[in-house]
């Protein structure tokens, strides 16, 4: 927040909570404007700030949409609310929560760039999909607000109806794929019924291989789901047929899905960093791995993101080592944005021992309010950050908290999470490893995973005591994510109590370095052609194999590539190798073309072959010896050799003519008319 424009106003809730002008002044700075009921006897104060055309921040939002139509008569005015009261302000430690209400008002100000949507379109046709009469009731219900086909699985006797408003056919769907608007079955055991059916609906003859496409699907069959982590799939619902409250929570649901849908594009993705697969040889799975919904798929060198499938939980942006994925939610650099502003407030203002409590806007929002209205609230060090998904974090968000100067982190998950948090998990043993050896202390990155409110205090109270850095930086991220990776890391170094070079880490990090078995590399440079991110790279103008371990993503594909399994790789952070300049793995003598002198190969290899060849294989021993010049010179000049000379230097040597019966008696006739023979 610009201390010169803005001006902030603060309101004690009716005198429910104590403000600390003092500290949010040296935290904020600006014009601040303090009230006790900012919403009713004292909302002038707010129309006055409005009247001065400066950016406004209020210090509510519980009253946000008062305040916002108030302010529809000044469409230019500029708008922030931040929430103070069930963060801080309402808490047993409220007394000492100033600091910490400085440092949220401070980074509800950091920008945040435009969130970008993917459309969906729905025209109502339906599929409904079950076993019996519960399928043509709801069928019967939607019937008047969407296009309704029910295709019945295994049916048993179901009466028919006096007039068929929609059609009922019979059928297993065998496969399923798509999303609202684009849903595509294959249906086998396909069948009509009779026109005749009496008492029960009699079918036709099925068939196998049938298609279907509609735009939503209600599967009240109660078998399994067609669909990986089918909740998140938008346009299917599905409900127990038992479950008769369920069911009609899924007819409602269904009735609503006609129109157009505006969804978040959540992952943002750069096909051209992805470190999949090179030449056939898959490297990279991360990300295939962790999506629970199927939206991610292999597509040649690097895979595909389908924005319509995707439910945004972020793990693969979080496990991404290069960057091709990242979260959009906001981007990377945004949020190190908003935790530099967030760490650097509270010290500004007085605080000490930062905890970041990062948290999702509906569990993690419910859960501190609870807290705060019926509990204790929350710890007057503990800093909440709200992001879209707490599945997003990645090592550098949590490296970036200790680099600018907090104390700890905490993720606060349902006891039974929305989403699997398989990768926030590995980005946590990671991180906590890495500020563990840099000497900020032990478990100080914790995964929080409960449903109460007072659990979450206790949880919180019983957070280990870390080791804030004396020196804390102040580096601006900027740009994609990886190059945001490196920059925090290093910056954690330079910012820890007790650096140390080399951080092992386990199987599956993004960082480390390579090992290289020296006697068995030809130098064939094929793992240099396979790297994806450079880390490992030739030079044109020496024998050479250099390696690059900032930019080494432990893909996998060198090793896989290496055609004499002499590469292996290993997880770790080194920070002397990232400093350091390109580091050559190996280097040979090269062998000059003895035709005009330009280096090609490496000599042992050369050496190798001719020693290989000249004394075993027929096509280089004795007149055919010239032949192994031609292994002497670069690819140009053997070209030239060849055509020049006119031999061709893999041709054999010329065998005796065949002869033939006619060869024979021609050959025979012709000693008989010798006049010698006579």
């Amino acid at each position: 927040m610009s201390e010169a424009s803005s001006h902030l106003l603060i309101c004690s809730c009716e005198k429910t909570m104590p403000l600390d002008a003092a500290a949010i002044g040296r935290g904020c700075g600006g014009r601040i404007t303090q009230a006790n009921q900012l919403c009713g006897l004292e909302l002038d104060r707010f129309r006055q700030a409005l009247a001065d055309g400066a950016p406004v921040t209020v210090a509510c939002t519980q009253e946000a949409p008062l305040f916002r139509e108030v302010a529809e008569s000044l469409p230019q005015a500029q708008l922030t609310f931040v929430n103070i009261r069930e963060t801080g302000g309402w808490s047993k430690d409220a007394a000492a929560a100033g600091p910490k209400a400085a440092a949220l008002i401070a980074a509800a100000g950091e920008d945040m760039p435009p969130i970008s949507l993917v459309t969906l379109e729905s025209s109502g046709v339906a599929l409904i999909y079950g076993r019996d009469e519960v399928a043509i009731e709801a069928a019967q219900r939607l019937a008047d607000r969407l296009d309704i086909t029910v295709l019945l699985t295994k049916p048993g006797d179901v009466t028919p109806r006096r007039t068929n408003e929609f059609p009922v056919f019979k059928g297993t769907i065998r496969n399923a794929r798509g999303y609202l608007g684009a849903f595509e079955l294959n249906i086998d055991d396909y069948a009509q019924p009779l026109p005749s059916s009496r008492t029960r609906l009699v079918f036709g003859p099925s068939r196998d291989g049938a298609t279907s496409a509609c735009d939503l699907v209600l599967d009240l069959s109660g078998g399994a789901p067609l669909f990986p982590a089918h909740e998140l799939r938008p346009g299917y619902l599905r409900a127990d047929p038992r479950d008769r409250a369920a069911v009609e929570r899924a007819i409602a649901d269904a009735g609503g899905l006609v129109g157009t849908f505006d969804k978040p594009r959540f992952v943002h993705f750069e096909a051209s960093l992805c470190a999949h697969s090179r030449s056939g040889i898959t490297g990279c799975t991360r990300c295939l791995d962790l999506c629970p919904t199927g939206a991610i798929t292999p597509d040649g060198n690097s895979v595909a993101i389908d924005a319509n499938v995707c439910a945004g939980c972020g793990s693969c942006a979080s496990a991404c080592p290069t960057g091709a994925a990242s979260y959009s939610l906001p981007g990377a650099d945004a949020l190190m944005r908003r935790l530099r502003t967030l760490l650097q407030t509270y010290r500004k203002a007085g605080g000490s021992d930062a905890i970041v409590l990062f948290h999702d806007g509906e569990h993690g929002e419910d859960i501190i309010d609870a807290l705060a209205r019926f509990g204790a609230g929350l710890p007057a060090n503990v800093l909440p950050v709200r992001l879209n998904e707490v599945t997003q974090l990645g090592p550098e968000n949590i490296a970036a908290v200790f680099a600018y100067g907090g104390s700890g982190v905490a993720v606060v998950t349902r006891a039974r999470p929305k989403h699997d948090i398989a990768a926030l998990r590995r980005a946590v043993e990671t991180s906590d490893a890495v500020i563990s050896a840099l000497g900020f202390g032990a478990g100080l990155v914790r995964i929080l995973e409960t449903d109460d409110p007072d659990q979450l205090r206790s949880l919180l109270d019983a957070a280990p005591a870390g080791v804030a850095t004396q020196k804390p930086v102040g580096f601006v991220p900027r740009g994609a994510k990886r190059g945001v990776i490196e920059t925090i890391f290093r910056e954690l170094h330079l910012a820890a109590p007790a650096p140390v070079d080399v951080v092992p880490l386990q199987a599956g990090a993004p960082f480390g370095g390579v090992n290289l078995n020296v006697e068995g590399c030809t130098l064939c440079h094929a793992c240099v052609t396979a790297c994806p991110t450079h880390a490992l790279s030739d030079n044109p103008d020496r024998a050479m194999l250099r390696f690059t371990e900032s930019l080494c993503v432990q893909c996998g594909l060198c090793e896989s590539t290496c055609p004499e399994k002499v590469i292996t790789l290993e997880p770790r952070l080194d920070f002397k190798a990232w400093n350091a300049p390109l580091t050559v793995l190996k280097e040979e003598e090269p062998f000059n073309c003895i035709a005009c002198g330009k280096p090609f190969g490496t000599k042992s290899s050369i050496d190798r072959v001719l020693a290989k060849l000249g004394d075993k294989h027929w096509m280089f021993q004795g007149a055919n010896a010239r032949r192994l010049d031609v292994i002497k010179m670069c690819a140009d000049c053997r070209v030239e050799a060849v055509v020049n000379e006119s031999f061709d230097p893999h041709a054999a040597p010329q065998r005796p003519p065949v002869m033939t019966t006619e060869d024979y008696l021609r050959a025979r006739d012709a000693k008989k008319g010798d006049p010698l023979d006579s």
